[in-house]
């Protein structure tokens, strides 16, 4: 593959805490310490949750200028900044695409099953999730779909034939493994392949100390990465990672064999809007 790899790192999550490890960072500047250092090891984008003051993770749009603002002080516009509107159980649809239209940020993931739920419509359902990505789209927001098995790909397939959502190729976030012992599997990366994912801009999220195995394999078959904290804390040789940038320097060594040169946030922004013209064109046709 010759197109350039991207790395994403997820300094921090939803779930974990200082009592998992003291350097996931939790405020503001420890959030800009970490994208810092990222950028220093090969990301090309940050991925943010931001947390309260009893460490709890909100979508709270101050919140998130905050640490946005933060970010951008310290290393300008060379990281992508994305958002996450990550429900945790906490959040319905209706507030999650409120935080997007308060923020209007550069980025922001949204899990398919979070914003358009397969148990039926939610606080407008449909509609009002079309209405979102159609906004986005006019604003030039890169959004990216999270989904968390491969059957959901061809669920996007439907929603954008129907028209809720945006024609592909589409940035999508692919899920493997969970909050677990035994983390990602192969099995779950090989469903993904082997149902086309990669006829979208994808990234791939593992869970578990395997992590920098799976980005180089993704990194053969023509995908990027997200990695970090909010999923894995440990280097490839079983070791706890000392910081988030560890994990990135690690994972652009693992995936070097691939033959594709880090992206940087300029490349990362770029192809992520040929995409998303190239999914425009294709509605039109």
């Amino acid at each position: 593959m010759s197109a350039p790899f991207a790395i994403a790192v997820a300094p921090n999550g939803a779930r974990r805490g200082q009592a998992d490890h003291p350097r996931l960072p939790l405020t503001a500047p420890e959030i800009a310490r970490d994208a810092t250092e990222a950028l220093e090891a090969g990301a090309a984008m940050i991925h943010l949750h931001v947390r309260d003051a009893a460490g709890g993770h909100v979508l709270d749009a101050d919140l998130y200028r905050e640490a946005t603002e933060a970010v951008r002080r310290a290393v300008g516009d060379r990281l992508v900044i994305q958002i996450t509107t990550e429900a945790v159980g906490r959040y319905t649809a209706t507030q999650q695409i409120a935080l997007v239209d308060a923020l209007h940020p550069e980025s922001v993931s949204i899990a398919l099953r979070e914003i358009l739920p397969e148990d039926g419509p939610e606080d407008g359902g449909e509609s009002a999730a079309a209405a979102l990505f159609q906004r986005m789209e006019t604003a030039g927001i890169l959004h990216q779909i999270i989904i968390y098995d491969a059957a959901e790909l061809q669920r996007l397939d439907r929603l954008a034939a129907r028209g809720v959502l945006p024609d592909g190729p589409l940035a999508v976030l692919a899920v493997a493994g969970r909050y677990t012992e035994t983390g990602a599997t192969m099995a779950e990366l090989d469903a993904y392949l082997a149902a086309g994912i990669d006829r979208h801009q994808w990234m791939l999220c593992a869970f578990g100390p395997q992590e920098a195995r799976f980005m180089a394999r993704a990194a053969m078959a023509g995908g990027h990465a997200r990695v970090g904290f909010e999923n894995n804390l440990w280097l490839p040789d079983g070791t706890l990672a000392p910081n988030n940038a560890a994990i990135v320097a690690a994972t652009a060594a693992a995936s070097a064999d691939a033959g594709r040169v880090l992206a940087d946030a300029a490349g990362l922004r770029a192809s992520w809007r040929q995409s998303s013209r190239a999914a425009r064109q294709n509605s039109v046709a």
